[in-house]
């Protein structure tokens, strides 16, 4: 068993990839199964562009076998009859074993997708097992209710578990934004069919290993890598898949919305894009602050975030200083090796991300802004090998309307847009389709309620960015989708409202 312990030397990290064992089945039924005619594909790591392992690659009959093992779990196992707090118990002993190896899936996410592994550790994995154990503790405290219909009867509103989930997920915060989707169905009693992404799918397999490991009952948790544009259409179009959430590209995500009229009317919960404005007022707080959390917001995670503030609205009495400012503040996150603890920006998570990236770098010049810094593949003879590293980038004197201010980069590019008053920021910030989150710089408080009530996005921060809490609900306007991950809320999506009448 790995240690669990962080502060390890870049070169302990990579003795330890070396020694890694990475899945080869699918999980299905709460078996390691090989898929069908033992297909698999490669993963190649953006750390070095070497594969790293195959990944075992579902059929279609893979998949249907994994929703029958679900529906079964749901119509006929225990897990949705468990008392709650058994339910509870097995959750929380699936995420001590999580944490058991927590050095072993940070590793495995920081070699998957490139995430800097001190990210991965301290920070991916934390929220992983804050989010197991958040929800295992929830599972039992949710009540039932009853209504004063009259001195006869009795009516009785309860919540019962939706049925089988469907889970699709993305590969920029693996581990996080499954355990979202999976910790609140599983603590209600819902039973599970997860489709990672290609980028991410080792880690995913991981996991549902561990989940064996708990005693978490056959069937409950399913894990089928393979095909997106194949098994996530089958899992979108299954009959016996109750409801599905998704979080991913827009585009995608209509597909699936579509998937859902076309078959059972599934209900379908949509995490999409964003454009993230991030407003900075003359009168915020702490300019150097403002600057310096702009700056980590969109280099963070390679930019590769749904919620990256990748429009920096700022007022022309300060633009000369913030953009000065945030230049300089991209030098601190000079691409490395996503193994050494002292990287603060890994490579993209692919070489087609690389190709996407350098895409929107063209548009915007065409589009006639002005590159400040980065805007190419990072080359340096410190890499491990032949990754897929970006600048960071900045563009100013971008146009609101432009590509740049309106296309969702998932890349560590920055347009910085001037404003000249706050009604004008504001238009700006509400000119896009999308809707995920924004951010508000100013010390005046009652300027900041005002605001930030005329912001159209599902979350809001104010002298802050990126702040969050498993205890507050998070999710989009507009084309950021529909639904809402984390809180109660979350929870309370994956049961069903029934009302039974009792004539006494």
């Amino acid at each position: 068993m790995m240690k669990t312990t962080a502060g390890k030397s870049h070169d302990q990290w990579k003795a330890e990839a070396l020694t890694l064992t990475w899945p080869r089945e699918l999980v299905i039924d709460g078996r390691q199964v090989a898929a069908e005619d033992s297909a698999s594909f490669p993963h190649l790591s953006p750390r070095d562009g070497l594969a790293l392992a195959n990944v075992p690659s579902a059929s279609v009959h893979d998949l249907d076998t994994a929703v029958a093992a679900a529906r079964r779990a749901f119509d006929d196992g225990p897990w949705p009859q468990y008392a709650p707090r058994a339910r509870k118990e097995l959750m929380l002993r699936w995420a001590d074993l999580i944490e058991e190896h927590r050095d072993e899936l940070a590793l495995m996410v920081s070699l998957e997708m490139g995430k800097p592994i001190d990210d991965a550790w301290r920070i991916e994995l934390r929220a992983v097992l804050a989010t197991y154990r958040w929800y295992a503790e929830l599972a039992d405290k949710q009540l039932d209710e009853t209504s004063p219909v009259g001195p006869d009867d009795l009516a009785l509103i309860t919540r019962e578990p939706v049925g089988v989930i469907g889970v699709v997920t993305p590969w920029n915060f693996p581990l996080t934004l499954s355990a979202w989707k999976i910790a609140p169905a599983l603590a209600v009693g819902c039973t599970v069919v997860h489709k990672p992404s290609d980028l991410s799918s080792l880690s995913a397999l991981r996991i549902a290993e561990l989940a064996i490991e708990a005693g978490i009952p056959r069937g409950v948790l399913n894990v089928v890598p393979g095909s997106g544009s194949v098994l996530g259409r089958h899992l979108g179009m299954h009959d016996q898949v109750d409801a599905l959430a998704f979080t991913g590209s827009t585009a995608v995500g209509r597909a699936y919305l579509e998937y859902s009229a076309a078959s059972n009317l599934k209900r379908t919960w949509l995490e999409l894009g964003g454009k993230s404005p991030n407003i900075i007022l003359p009168d915020a707080p702490d300019l150097e602050t403002a600057i310096s959390t702009a700056a980590w917001g969109i280099f963070f995670n390679s930019g590769q975030m749904c919620t990256a503030p990748s429009r920096l609205i700022v007022h022309r009495d300060v633009a000369d200083e913030v953009t000065a400012g945030i230049v300089a503040r991209a030098s601190e996150y000079r691409p490395g090796d996503p193994l050494d603890p002292a990287t603060g920006m890994g490579p993209l998570a692919s070489q087609s991300r690389i190709v996407e990236v350098e895409a929107h770098v063209r548009r915007a010049l065409e589009d006639g802004a002005e590159s400040l810094i980065g805007g190419s593949v990072f080359e340096s003879t410190t890499l491990p090998g032949a990754g897929s590293y970006f600048e960071p980038t900045i563009f100013a004197g971008v146009s609101p309307d432009s590509r740049l201010a309106q296309e969702e980069v998932f890349g560590p590019v920055l347009a910085i847009v001037t404003v000249d008053s706050d009604d004008e920021a504001i238009r700006v910030a509400n000119n896009s389709d999308y809707g995920l989150a924004a951010g508000l710089w100013t010390a005046d408080l009652s300027k900041a309620h005002r605001l930030s009530r005329r912001l159209r996005a599902g979350t809001v921060w104010v002298n802050c960015y990126e702040e969050g809490d498993l205890t507050v609900p998070f999710g989009g306007y507009k084309l950021s989708g529909n639904g809402r991950d984390k809180s109660v809320h979350a929870l309370e999506k994956y049961t069903e409202l029934k009302t039974t009448f009792i004539h006494l």
